[in-house]
């Protein structure tokens, strides 16, 4: 088998059409069909469990769960005969105890079921054409009774059994309601009232003798064995409810809303819950009134606000009700597969509103799933259905992240590979969609109608969408159409892109296979077979392989346009195939709604495994990108997450990590609103703060005034106190001195009396003794008369005790021996009996079982034999009765000899007594040291009871103890987090010294640069000095800007003042970067002139008539290049007045100081202070950079304003150097 195997981890869908399709196994958790499958889903921790249904099963039909919560019982539809499996939920996994089958007539489905309290017993309703009722003891798969319930034009729709008696049974149906009892072997119909006109969609035991049943006509009828005591019309108490609609929807409804249908029922202790109508439960309580029942409260499901229409979703037909075991929670489902829950405190809390359920899990798909896709950054998967709705799921999470309906059915979908967009094919359009972190918005249309099959190339850039037998070409960025692919005859099944998105692979139902190159729209393989119609097709990982299945019930292995191998299933038409991105493993969905995987290289033998999946044909299955995870899709409205393992149930290893991205797209209006709602939040929360603070200022200032009061008052009273305090300390010392003088005559009297009583009391005294000393005499001769005596009758009485014990003892021993005797052979005739009855019963099972199949002589034979059993047994019954009759004899002599035994026990107590009143005297005197021991022995007690104490302390000092040691781990997990923390804020605290450093070292930098722009400014005022001085110099010089020859004179005896011949060359060389610089920009000035001129010469041959207007200007223009010539001029001057000046002062520099300042004379009264040769060669960049800027704005705004120009007549003047 294969190495490879998928595990089914999560489903989401609900079988709507299961009866009792919800169930509660405890608090936590409940039971659902989903697929072919009875899913286990536990509540609070989100954990699914399955058990598989049988292998060649059409489908569940009805579930039922034993009241002890142990066993469940699933109703499936088969292929020969319908069949009933009951599980074991505590053993994990859930185990098959019995499948049950009726042999003795065709059971085509099962309608309803139920378990008997006890949950020995079963029962089970076939439906068409027996509607047959068969009691079942499960365990023995024995049938007790059947008996004929219903027709095809009165069909039964529940059975169950009285929650009380194991033998009554209630049936409820079209004109059908009726209470049977088992009895005999037989069940006998206990009702016979007739309820014609009424179709009984549901009914539940209420008690004991009271049952409840809702009609299709919105009537609820309470029998009391089959009379009926109570009545209730929905339809009066539903319609103050149905004028409140809106008018969108009131023809819609109204059809529904006359007739509350009440579908499904179910009791709990303070009364019972009803559908009543679409979307709506009601809940009543009993009254200790007439009326019986009163209603209580309604609960109806909520608007749908991901849909085009909200209220579709309170149309929703509710089918099966179930209470949790501690009666908190309510569960509904629908019959659009929904489930719905709603606690019984929320329902009750706000009794004058409308209590509202809410999804148990998440909102499922109602109809067949027709698509599916996987992305590649995130961990998503996105279904379309023909319920008309988009829905994106998340298959690590196992959560539906968004989800939305539309007005169209949706037939195909693709989901882009960042995760943030998705292609949908509804059936008027094709439809590109944004998915925003709260919604599914349309973003393009395409008119592509009726698309089924669409997808994104794995680059993402390109998407392919099929319109019937032609595939359109899309680009994802420009969304143009940038070819089409034509050649299928029949409708396109399944298309598939290759790695590299070079070429697209196409299946259909004509039986061809193709291969398309998508650069040339061509043909590139085929393969056809025109007896199949193939519904799949997959690739390999090299793109080399392809593989394909359809109608002719064999997976094809297709390469370079043959077909090199052919594996058949066994009778089942394969729907879908999907590859492992390793290339390692197949897997198959078929008609039936198995998945199967199959190893790759594809084995010679049938070698495969097959899983129990979905109730309908598999539409799609997909892979995740990184081999982890199988999804699949069925007609059957259920999607299901299989977790890709190895044999040892290990999941597949991964090449390479994947690294999911958490980016969502969102709205710019919706990001503005958040913001919006964010600011008006703190805006609220500032204010509430402000209103506290100022409330709490109140509060001080009152408690405060409050607080001076009761200072005041505290002094008041203790003044007070303290003067009351010293008034009675004077009181005190003046008693305190009448009480030491009554004292002391007090004990003046008492001492005197004390003399006289001492006196009296020793003369009474010595006449005492003397009496005491004759008694003691007397009381000697007593002792010892009486000792003689006694020891004399105890004598005698110990020789008659000892007779007499041995007398009656031999006797006792005689008894005893034959009692023991007796009772061995009582031991054996009872064994004997047991043995003969159990072999009795045994024959008696196996007769009756042979009854069934022999003929009426063996049963004549039979009842022959077991007449003469019970003789048998009735001579064993009289041989009991005289061994019971022997029993009561020798008990009764038993019985005698102990009243003998109590006559001598008289006697010996008479002399008992006359021993006792010997002994009273001695007992007297004894007194005295009783009294001591009883002491000695209660402080013992005291002991003991101490002790106890002692040993309970103990014992809870251990719990204590025991208590005590998780806490303290706790506390050791406390200390440890503490550490790290503390360890974290020590990291903290270095790098905050670090950012301390880091902040010191660049404001001293910051000091720095502050310095060196002062510098630089005293550098810049220096230089506009100069430059001023030169500019007059200049501004001279432009007086003679019509002569040229004075100009070039002027400028020559500029250049002769500022610049020396030997610093030029050296300027040169130094500013040769200028210089190239000044050249590229006189270029660019020059080509953009050259660019205006060949624009005006284009521009001449459209406007002619502007010739002269244009002359004019063109000759501002040549003014304006004049001015531009001139600037270049002055900025040579420049170059060479800088040029004098470095000659100058490499002149001052080898020379004498009186050379230095001769020059410096020279300098003054030239009138010009000369700086150094870097910083006036950094001004004359900077300024010659100005000027080009100028220039360059110049151009452009007359570019802008003569862009449509005629050529002048002339040439304009060359530019000179």
């Amino acid at each position: 088998m294969a190495l490879i195997t998928a595990q089914a981890h999560h489903i989401f869908g609900l079988r709507s059409g299961v009866t009792n399709n919800i169930c509660y196994v405890d608090e936590q958790t409940i039971i659902f069909p989903s697929g072919n499958n009875c899913v286990k889903y536990n509540i609070d921790q989100k954990w699914q469990k399955f058990i598989q249904g049988s292998e060649k099963s059409l489908g569940m039909q009805a579930l039922a769960i034993s009241p002890n919560h142990r066993y469940l019982a699933v109703a499936e539809k088969g292929s020969d005969k319908a069949t009933v499996t009951v599980y074991d939920l505590q053993i994990i996994p859930s185990k098959k105890r019995k499948v049950l089958s009726v042999s003795d007539f065709a059971v085509q489905e099962f309608v309803s079921l139920a378990f008997s309290p006890d949950s020995r017993y079963l029962i089970t309703q076939t439906g068409q054409p027996e509607w047959t009722l068969v009691y079942w003891m499960w365990d023995k798969q024995k049938v007790m009774a059947t008996a004929k319930t219903g027709s095809s034009t009165n069909p039964v729709t529940q059975v169950s059994f009285n929650p009380q008696d194991n033998t009554q049974l209630c049936v409820t149906g079209n004109n059908v309601f009726r209470l049977y009892r088992y009895a005999e072997a037989t069940l006998k119909q206990t009702s016979f009232q007739k309820m014609e006109g009424q179709n009984f969609l549901c009914h539940a035991w209420v008690s004991e003798d009271h049952v409840i049943a809702g009609t299709e006509a919105g009537k609820l009828y309470l029998f009391e064995s089959a009379d009926v005591r109570w009545e209730m019309n929905l339809r009066q108490e539903s319609s103050p409810h149905d004028t409140s609609r809106t008018a969108e929807h009131s023809e819609r409804e109204s059809q529904l809303t006359l007739l509350p249908r009440v579908t499904a029922l179910v009791t709990y202790s303070k009364g019972f819950a009803c559908s009543a109508g679409p979307g709506t439960v009601i809940l009543f309580e009993k009254t200790e009134e007439k009326e019986f029942y009163r209603k209580n409260r309604e609960i109806r499901i909520p608007q749908d606000q991901h849909s085009y229409d909200p209220a579709q979703s309170e149309l929703q037909e509710i089918t099966t009700l179930c209470v949790s075991p501690s009666e908190e929670t309510l569960l509904a489902s629908t019959n659009q597969s929904q489930l719905y829950s709603i606690s019984f405190s929320s329902a009750e809390m706000g009794k004058g509103d409308q209590a509202h359920f809410e999804h148990l899990t998440y909102s499922f798909h109602s109809n067949a799933i027709m698509s599916l896709d996987v992305c590649v950054w995130k961990p998503l998967a996105v279904t379309c259905s023909i319920d008309r709705s988009v829905r994106v799921w998340n298959y690590e999470t196992n959560v539906l992240e968004l989800y939305k309906e539309f007005q169209e059915e949706a037939y195909s979908i693709s989901l882009h590979p960042s995760g943030l967009y998705v292609l949908v094919g509804f059936s008027d359009k094709l439809r590109l969609m944004n998915l925003l972190i709260d919604d599914i918005r349309v973003f393009r249309e395409f008119s592509v109608r009726g698309c089924k099959e669409c997808s994104f190339s794995n680059g993402g850039h390109l998407f392919a969408a099929v319109n019937g037998n032609v595939i359109h070409i899309f680009s994802s960025v420009t969304f143009e159409n940038v070819t089409n692919m034509k050649g299928h005859n029949g409708k396109i099944r399944a298309i598939v892109w290759t790695g590299d998105d070079s070429r697209l692979i196409s299946c259909g139902m004509d039986g061809a296979v193709y291969e398309w190159n998508v650069l040339t729209s061509k043909r590139e393989s085929e393969c056809v077979l025109k007896t199949c119609a193939y519904t799949g097709v997959a690739i390999s990982p090299d793109a080399k392989t392809f593989f394909a299945v359809g109608s002719d019930q064999t997976l094809k292995e297709i390469s370079d346009s043959q077909v090199l191998r052919e594996v058949r299933s066994a009778d089942v038409a394969y729907t879908a195939v999907v590859m492992a991105h390793s290339g390692r493993m197949l897997f198959l969905g078929t008609a039936t709604g198995t998945v199967r995987s199959i190893k790759y290289p594809l084995p010679v033998h049938k070698e495969y495994n097959e899983y129990q999946a979905h109730a309908g044909p598999v539409t799609k299955m997909t892979v995740s990108y990184d081999d982890q995870f199988l999804l699949s899709v069925s007609e059957d409205g259920c999607m299901l997450f299989w977790k890709i393992v190895d044999k040892e149930g290990r999941g597949v290893k991964r090449e390479k990590e994947v690294g999911y991205a958490e980016e969502v797209l969102i709205t710019k209006s919706d990001m503005e609103e958040k913001n919006q709602v964010m600011l008006e939040l703190k805006t609220r929360v500032e204010e509430m703060k402000m209103e506290n603070e100022y409330q709490l200022k109140l509060k001080d200032m009152n408690y405060n005034e409050k607080v001076k009061e009761l200072t005041e008052k505290f002094i008041q009273e203790m003044e007070s106190l303290k003067t009351k305090n010293q008034v009675l300390k004077t009181e005190k010392e003046k008693e305190e001195v009448r009480h030491e003088e009554t004292m002391a005559e007090v004990l003046e009297k008492h001492s005197c009396e004390m003399q006289d009583l001492e006196s009296a009391n020793n003369q009474k005294l010595l006449l005492e003794y003397e009496k005491y000393q004759e008694l003691q005499v007397k009381s000697q001769h007593m002792q010892e008369d009486y000792e003689k005596q006694l020891h004399e009758s105890e004598e005698s009485k110990t020789q008659a005790l000892e007779e007499l014990t041995e007398f009656y003892e031999a006797k006792l021993h005689e008894k005893t021996a034959q009692l023991e005797l007796s009772q061995d052979e009582l031991r054996q005739h009872l064994r004997e009996f047991d043995e003969t009855k159990k072999q009795i019963e045994e024959d008696g099972d196996r007769e009756i079982q042979d009854i069934k199949i022999k003929y009426e002589r063996r049963l004549r034979d039979e009842k022959e034999s077991n007449l003469r059993l019970k003789g048998e047994t009735g001579i064993m019954r009289k041989k009991f009765s005289s061994l019971q009759k022997e029993i009561e004899e020798k008990n009764s002599d038993i019985e005698k000899l102990k009243t003998e035994q109590q006559k001598l026990q008289g006697i010996i107590k008479s002399l008992e007594k006359d021993i006792m009143g010997l002994k009273k005297e001695i007992q007297e005197r004894d007194e005295t040291i009783q009294d001591k021991e009883k002491r000695i022995y209660d402080l013992k007690k005291k002991n003991q009871e101490l002790e106890k104490f002692k040993f309970v302390l103990d014992y809870k000092i251990k719990e204590l103890k025991k208590q005590i040691e998780p806490r303290e781990n706790e506390i050791k997990e406390m200390k440890e987090q503490i550490q790290e923390m503390e360890g974290e804020l020590e990291n903290l605290h270095k790098q905050n010294t670090k950012l301390e450093l880091t902040i010191t070292e660049l404001q001293e930098k910051l000091k720095a640069t502050d310095r060196e722009m002062h510098r630089e400014r005293q550098k810049v005022r220096d230089v506009e000095a100069l430059v001023k001085r030169f500019k007059t110099d200049l501004h001279n010089c432009v007086g003679f800007i019509q002569e040229p020859k004075k100009l070039k004179e002027s400028i020559r005896e500029m250049f002769e003042k500022y610049v020396q011949q030997s610093d030029v060359v050296e300027i040169v060389g130094v500013d040769a970067d200028i210089q190239r610089e000044y050249a590229r920009q006189r270029e660019h000035l020059e080509r953009s002139v050259a660019s205006l001129h060949k624009k005006l010469l284009k521009d001449s041959e459209i406007h002619r008539t502007d010739n002269v207007r244009i002359m004019q200007e063109n000759v501002t223009l040549i003014k304006e290049i004049n001015d531009l010539r001139r600037e270049l001029k002055v900025s040579r001057t420049k170059v060479h007045d800088l040029e004098a000046t470095l000659r100058l002062n490499r002149k001052n520099k080898p020379g004498s100081p009186d050379l230095g300042g001769s020059n410096s004379e020279q300098a003054s009264t030239f009138g010009v202070t000369r700086l150094n040769f870097e910083d006036e060669a950094e001004r004359i960049i900077e300024m010659q950079r100005q000027e080009i800027k100028r220039l360059r704005d110049q151009l452009q705004s007359q570019e802008q304003s003569y862009s449509i120009r005629p050529p002048s007549g002339g040439k304009l003047p060359a530019l000179t150097t």
